[in-house]
């Protein structure tokens, strides 16, 4: 609907806008009788010498108005009323028909997106703070895989750096090895905050950690030991909690990975005339805008940016790549700037194609988590959590319910991952684990249930899916609410890809929930009339679109709750 209304105001060419420029700046109505969409004039005023509401009444005289029931102009608005019964049948027919496919487009032409995400650091619990990452980078790999992409989703892991010094020293000094393998993150992550603790009164601590680090990095063998079994146990702990969350990887490549790719950026920087000294440190200018990319220290040490640059090269060589994404906290913001800055310099074209995909923080009680303070929520306790609140509340309202376990799984993880996707991505917000787990208001749970209803619905009538006729006098406003949201869920997810935010497809999700528990209150849908069978197509047509949109987020739609 919103393509067909875009295209037309594209066809003006005095408007100067693109089609997404347009789509973005089409609104919906509160109010159906102001029309089912509405085209504010506002932003055009400077361009065309003109007040909005002459605008809008110039604009209804030259477009094509065909495809709609009616277009006027009202105020500043030019206001859209589409064809119900048109709209309605083919809505209906096209849901049923192609399932889970409605939406599917083949906008990308398999084209390969690389995106970095959740990249937890090893001898580290995944915390709270792990979780945007990992659940946004998961949920635009599969809505950008709906319009025709290749995600290549990658889990860059911090598996190297000085921290590994720190923890060997700390290991060395109050861990035991029968610690470690009885539980090996809880124990490692409470070395390294004992480390933190001491070694502002003892810094000699410091100095044999960069000691251990060196033996690390010249390949002695106890150090290289301690690394791989670090490593090895943390993965297997990070893997459970993948697994709870339901997201896989397609590459597992850390920072490790890079250790002997990186002088190939430095020979390029230095034959490229880049590399500059600064305080004996190697440095590339990036002008006045940005601070200066620190390649090398003084000590000949690598720094982030290095790695970062040795990824990307070996990136764009394996997976030549459309788009590269890093999902990564907005702190970063500068650090991705030098990266594309120091590519382009390089002159790689393809530097334009890096997105730094930025979220704000997850807090407790207003605090920022922190892993070095000891102030963290691990995301494991909280999944576990979470998980038993929805049992608990399914003990409550549906004792019987013949799968409950896997319901409660699906539900009480679901119901993390919604709230946290529901969120603007750039927004920071604090978690409270019991408003997560409920089954009312703008909740995971509460999308899920609708779904189970409708579901329900459809088992105690004995759905039979059946070619459906519909005429004008069965569409009733609280129906047509839901045919526009059903018939708008193809751009929902077109606009949800390219803002790379999720969040469009939880408010959707939560918006159509919303609107058929209205029509199911005030609607007797099971009454055997000549209508019940538009009634059900439509109920079918809800359970295929909300489903779909729950799994666009990565998150279960059960059949019964």
């Amino acid at each position: 609907m919103q393509q067909t209304l875009s295209a037309g105001l594209l066809t003006l060419g005095d408007l100067n806008l693109s089609e997404t420029q347009i789509a973005q700046m089409i609104e919906v109505p509160k109010d159906s009788k102001m029309g089912d969409f509405a085209f504010p004039t506002f932003q055009l005023a400077k361009q065309l010498h003109q007040a909005p509401v002459q605008i809008a009444q110039n604009l209804v005289k030259q477009l094509d108005t065909s495809a709609f029931a009616q277009v006027q102009a009202q105020g500043p608005y030019v206001n859209f009323f589409l064809q119900r019964n048109s709209i309605a049948k083919t809505t209906i027919t096209q849901v049923i028909e192609q399932g889970s496919d409605f939406g599917n487009h083949t906008i990308g032409q398999q084209a390969n997106v690389v995106i970095d995400m959740s990249s937890p650091n090893i001898a580290k619990p995944m915390s709270m703070g792990h979780l945007r990452s990992t659940v946004i980078g998961n949920s635009i790999a599969l809505i950008l895989n709906k319009l025709g992409y290749q995600p290549v989703k990658i889990n860059h892991l911090g598996d190297w750096g000085t921290q590994f010094g720190k923890l060997m020293v700390a290991y060395k000094k109050w861990g035991s090895e029968e610690e470690v393998k009885q539980d090996p993150i809880t124990n490692l992550q409470k070395y390294y905050v004992k480390f933190h603790q001491l070694d502002k009164e003892h810094p000699e601590l410091d100095d044999e950690a960069r000691e251990w680090f060196k033996k690390l990095e010249n390949g002695d063998e106890e150090a290289t030991y301690l690394w791989k079994w670090f490593r090895s146990e943390s993965l297997k702990a990070f893997m459970k909690v993948y697994d709870e969350l339901g997201i896989s990887f397609d590459s597992y490549n850390g920072e490790a990975f890079y250790n002997d790719k990186m002088d190939e950026v430095v020979d390029l920087l230095a034959q490229k005339g880049l590399l500059q000294e600064s305080q004996g440190a190697e440095i590339v200018d990036l002008g006045p805008d940005l601070p200066p990319a620190l390649i090398k220290k003084s000590d000949g040490a690598t720094l982030y940016i290095t790695r970062d640059l040795a990824a990307a090269l070996y990136r764009q060589r394996t997976y030549h790549f459309k788009k590269a994404l890093y999902v990564v906290g907005s702190e970063q913001s500068v650090h991705f700037e030098q990266l594309k800055a120091v590519l382009a310099k390089m002159g790689y074209d393809w530097a334009q194609d890096i997105e730094h995909i930025k979220f704000g923080l997850i807090t407790s009680e207003g605090k920022k988590l922190s892993t070095r303070a000891g102030r963290v929520i691990l995301l494991e306790n909280v999944l576990h959590g979470s998980v038993k609140l929805a049992r608990n509340q399914i003990d409550e309202k549906n004792p019987t319910l013949a799968n409950k376990e896997e319901v409660a799984h699906e539900v009480g993880v679901g119901a993390v991952i919604f709230h946290d996707l529901k969120n603007n991505r750039t927004d920071n917000f604090d978690f409270n684990l019991d408003e997560v787990v409920r089954f009312e208001g703008e909740t995971g749970p509460y999308v899920q249930y609708t779904h189970a209803r409708a579901m329900s619905i459809l088992r105690k009538a004995d759905y039979q899916e059946t070619k459906t006729d519909i005429t004008p006098d069965q569409i009733d406003d609280q129906t047509w609410e839901i045919l526009k949201f059903l018939a708008n869920f193809p751009n929902i997810i077109q606009q949800a890809a390219l803002q790379r935010e999720p969040s469009v497809i939880a408010k959707y999700a939560l918006r159509l929930a919303k609107a058929f528990n209205h029509y199911y209150a005030h609607t007797k849908v099971l009454v055997a009339d000549e209508q019940l069978s538009t009634r059900l197509a439509l109920v079918k047509a809800v359970t295929i679109v909300l489903k779909e949109s729950l799994r666009l987020l990565g998150v279960q739609a059960p059949d019964e709750m």
